[in-house]
Order: C-alpha cells, then structure tokens, then sequence
C-alpha cells in the first residue's frame, strides 16, 4: 500500500500538499484534507469556521483536490485525500480525481464535530454502516484505492462490523483512530483484511510498536506531524517491525 509504514493524518484546513511536502522524506503516506465535498458538508464546514475552525472551504472542491495532488505529483510518497459529503455523487468524483493521480481516497467517517454528523456525514456513517458501504462502493468503482477513517469508543459502533461492510463493499484500508481502546486495532485486523493504518498518540517508538503488536500494517501521525524526530522514530520502528518492501 505504501512505504514506509508512516502516514501523516489529515488535519482539517491544514493537511495541503505543502505540509506534507515539509516532512516528505519520513513518510509513506500523507491524508490531505479533509475537504467538504457537497452543499451539506460544506454548509456545515462554514458554521465550523465560524466557531474558530480551520477548514478548507475553496470554491471548487474537486478542483482544489486536483491542484494539491498534481502537486505532490514527483513527491515520494503516495497521497491521499480525506473527504466529508452527505451525498455520493461529489465522493465519486473525487474519487475519480484520486485515482488519476495514483492517489488513496478518504471517506471522513470520523470527524465528530456536531454540524458535520447533523449534515449526514463523519462520524455519524459510523453508524450506518450500510449507508458507509455506499460511499465506499461509490468511490471503488472509478477504480481508486478506498480508505475510511473511523474512530473508536462509540458505545452503539462495532469497527469489526463496519470493517466487514467496508472490505465487502470493495475498500482497500480501514484508517482507524484508536482513542484509547488500542486493542480495537487487533480486533479489526483479525476480522478483515483490509490494510489498518492506526492512529491516535502515535509519538515514537514504544507507541507505534504497541499498534504493530496489535496487528496494525501501518500507523499514521497527526499533531506532531510537523517534528521529524518523531517522524524518523516512527519510521525507523516500522522499518525495523516489517521486512523491507514487503506488503500485506
């Protein structure tokens, strides 16, 4: 899926391709975004703003995805972009940008924000995971490789259960913020096959082994995203924890 096993995770109105040009030498994979794609997210991602939020918000969303990744285009390593829409039509076409560029696209199942889950999006798909099967199938069939990225300790969530309709729906990658339920990633791995990218404290050594102990194929960074220390420690823990080039 990607080398090394370090991802950078998206931050909302930060994650563009200069920050992930910044650390490009240390990572495998960087999430853009997230980005809202429809009138509904993007109605939400305003109100957010308003509340002191950082969010993209271009004129053009698809555009803008567009942009970014053509300019990561002879960076090395393989780009990503985290989308949030209420409706498929906008996540397919992102979809089919992303795939263009070689590009993993990021169905947003995670943010928890109240305007965001009011809109039908982040982490309310969460808990229809068949509705979430729709975006996935929608966004698989342009032929693009189909991440989700959820989070743990919601009380009325199964994330194995939700793996399983994403992997059935044809998803490629279950990018999962672990909170403080660490062992969830090795439920998770256990009950699919999808490749899991764990996140959530991810700050050097000892935390990115605990998640590769669990059965994680790759752990992604989020806050310190911007510290090569902790970048190169992450990464030489994976590089040490997976044999050189070989994929799950």
């Amino acid at each position: 899926m990607f080398e090394p096993r370090v991802a950078l995770a998206s931050l909302s109105g930060e994650a563009d391709a200069s920050w992930a040009r910044a650390v490009e030498s240390h990572v495998g994979c960087a999430f853009l975004g997230g980005i809202a794609l429809d009138a509904r997210t993007r109605e939400a991602a305003r109100a957010m703003v308003d509340r002191d939020r950082s969010e993209f918000l271009p004129n053009d969303p698809i555009a803008f995805i567009d942009e970014q990744l053509a300019a990561l285009a002879d960076a090395p390593l393989r780009p990503a972009f985290n989308v949030r829409s209420a409706t498929l039509a906008p996540v397919e076409r992102a979809a089919a940008v992303c795939q263009r560029h070689g590009a993993v696209i990021e169905i947003n199942a995670h943010c928890r924000q109240d305007e965001m889950c009011a809109a039908g999006a982040g982490e309310s798909l969460l808990r229809e995971p068949d509705r979430l099967a729709e975006f996935v199938a929608a966004a698989a069939s342009t032929g693009a490789t189909v991440s989700v990225k959820g989070r743990a300790e919601l009380d009325d969530v199964s994330l194995p259960a939700v793996a399983q309709a994403i992997e059935d729906a044809g998803g490629d990658m279950f990018h999962i913020d672990a909170m403080d339920s660490e062992p969830v990633i090795g439920d998770v791995a256990d009950a699919t096959d999808l490749f899991v990218v764990a996140n959530n404290g991810v700050r050097g050594t000892e935390t990115a082994q605990e998640y590769l102990e669990y059965g994680a194929d790759a752990v992604s960074i989020g806050r310190a995203s911007d510290d090569p220390e902790t970048l190169r420690a992450v990464r030489e823990a994976t590089a040490a924890w997976f044999p050189q080039g070989v994929s799950p």
